[in-house]
């Protein structure tokens, strides 16, 4: 009788977990469909004016309209393609620098190591919105700018735990085997050393999207992301907040969305970080 009361609260726990992940893995679906399919799940263009600005919900306009006229469901499935899409593309390219320098750190070690570790160390000193406001202010607000930059601040992050994990998992017996093997200092980086450091590096995958999101949602918010007329959640929330003023919720739509994919992803990275551990 004991036993199985104190092992209920632990399957209450597991039940409710398993129903978040499972709350999270559907909205990542949704998200991910209306970023694939936005042309052909969308009721309207991104930029038609079909109506008056900030009309509230009816069964033409389910979410309403925004300051201009414009359907905002449509306005927030294409917005998902440019948030997440952007997202995806700044992480892609922070962990094709940041892995590859933290190996290249790794099997050259000495100076060049301490060279490039240093180079790191001095830029994540420094705010990184500052960083990015900078850059942008020389550059200006284009998108090649945007994901360029966000890239090179996120990279710096995984290029620390790239070299942490390699510095570790390079002194162990099966890497010196490879080496006795002959194989060259590449290939047992690439195939000895990161196949072993993959787990974390899921995990870190999934707060590096979560930060590129929140990021990039940051800069359109302030004006200095995603121009207009395209769809994107930040600025989305910036063009619509002065319909607080007349009672309208229609800011809250894109915030309610950048925090479910925020928490959705994170959710998703710990359970699937989780049952690798436990395979």
């Amino acid at each position: 009788m004991m036993l199985r009361d104190a092992t209920t609260p632990q399957k209450r726990s597991s039940r409710g977990h398993g129903i978040a992940v499972g709350l999270a893995a559907a909205f990542c679906l949704l998200f991910i469909v209306c970023a694939l399919g936005a042309d052909w799940v969308a009721p309207y263009s991104e930029t038609e004016l079909i109506a008056l600005p900030w009309q509230s919900p009816d069964l033409a306009h389910p979410l309403g309209t925004d300051q201009l006229g414009r359907d905002m469901l449509s306005r927030i499935i294409y917005g998902a393609r440019t948030s997440i899409g952007l997202s995806l593309a700044i992480t892609g390219i922070a962990f094709a620098i940041g892995v590859t320098l933290g190996l290249a750190a790794v099997s050259l070690g000495g100076l060049a190591d301490q060279a490039i570790s240093r180079v790191v160390d001095l830029f994540m000193a420094l705010p990184p919105l500052i960083l990015a406001l900078l850059a942008i202010s020389i550059f200006g607000t284009s998108l090649l700018t945007l994901t360029i930059v966000a890239a090179a601040l996120s990279s710096m992050r995984v290029f620390r735990l790239t070299r942490s994990l390699g510095a570790d998992i390079a002194v162990r017996d099966f890497v010196d085997v490879a080496r006795l093997r002959g194989e060259s200092t590449w290939w047992v980086m690439f195939r000895e050393v990161l196949p072993n450091a993959i787990i974390p590096l899921i995990a870190e995958f999934g707060l590096r999207f979560v930060f590129a999101f929140l990021f990039v949602a940051s800069l359109s918010f302030l004006g200095l992301g995603v121009q207009p007329p395209m769809a994107d959640w930040g600025g989305m929330v910036r063009e619509n907040v002065g319909a607080f003023n007349y009672g309208k919720i229609t800011p809250l739509v894109p915030a309610t969305c950048i925090a479910l994919l925020a928490i959705s992803v994170n959710l998703l990275g710990d359970w699937l970080v989780q049952k690798r551990r436990g395979a």
